[in-house]
Order: structure tokens, then C-alpha cells, then sequence
């Protein structure tokens, strides 16, 4: 399983025109991969693994917040309770080392993927994210305000 993770400062993402997921201000946008045989173990890891990396300071606080002077270092989006957008990206395994296509082997299919996507959203619910989504498998318009820039690479 891969993700990747980008702080913004706002994301969207449309389908057939229509908004079907956002967030404004600071936030989390995630691209998330499923590869042949992952499983939902795998799920819970990389979503608490996401709901807790200490990715933003004090400055992305929406409101004032009372914080220590260890808290000011560096906070989560749990820390923050900052929203999340979740877009399913079956090229994040994409194999480009031969030729000038690539190709999708290592992704899970559509049947596989599906509901591991699910869970990793449903565990982020769980753990107390404020999560949107755009819609499996649909033909999506992303867009976002890389804040940094910042994106990384997770995988369970």
C-alpha cells in the first residue's frame, strides 16, 4: 500500500463537473495506491500512520489553540483536527522501467482495491478524521494548494 501525502492549503476534486470532495484551509491530500495482495492490516497501519505525522506547526492552526512548548514543535493532523481528502490512485503502481508505457501489474484490481480503500477511510473515521473522497474508479479532477511544498511518500 502507497500513499501519496501532500500538505495543502486547500484540495478539491471534481467528477463530471461536481464537486464531490474538499476541504479549505490546512489539510491533508492523499493519494492512495493499493498493490496486488495488500491487506487490511496494511490499511489500518498507513492510516494511523497518516492521521498522526507531524507534518504542520502552530501557523496552521485554525483557531488559537493552547499549546506547550513541546506541542509547538511539530503537530499532526490529529493534533490540529484537520481535514483529509482521499483520492484511490491505481498509478501510484505504475512500472515504467521498460519502454514508454507503463504498465499496471503491480496495482490491485478494481475488485481488490475497492474496499481496502474503503477501510483506509473508514479507519481514518475511526481514529477521528474529518475525511472527503472522490469516487473509485470515476475519471476525477484534482486540484490542490501544495503548502511548502511538502509531499512524501508512505507505505505499509
Amino acid at each position: 500500500m502507497r500513499a501519496v501525502v501532500q500538505r495543502c492549503d486547500g484540495a478539491s476534486v471534481r467528477v463530471a463537473g461536481q464537486e464531490v470532495g474538499s476541504f479549505t484551509g490546512p489539510g491533508l491530500l492523499v493519494l492512495l495506491g493499493i498493490a496486488r495482495g495488500d491487506t487490511a492490516t496494511q490499511g489500518d497501519r498507513i492510516a494511523t500512520k497518516l492521521w498522526g505525522m507531524r507534518l504542520f506547526s502552530p501557523d496552521h492552526c485554525r483557531d488559537q489553540l493552547q499549546l506547550s512548548a513541546e506541542q509547538t514543535r511539530e503537530l499532526s493532523a490529529a493534533d490540529l483536527s484537520l481535514p483529509i481528502l482521499v483520492i484511490s490512485q491505481f498509478t501510484l503502481y505504475g512500472r515504467t522501467d521498460k519502454g514508454r508505457r507503463p504498465t499496471w501489474e503491480d496495482a490491485a484490481t478494481g475488485a481488490e482495491a475497492e474496499p481496502l480503500v474503503d477501510h483506509v477511510i473508514a479507519k481514518l473515521r475511526d481514529l477521528g478524521a474529518d475525511v472527503a473522497t472522490g469516487v473509485f474508479g470515476a475519471d476525477m479532477r484534482v486540484s490542490s494548494t501544495n503548502d511548502g511544498p511538502m509531499t512524501l511518500i508512505v507505505e505499509a
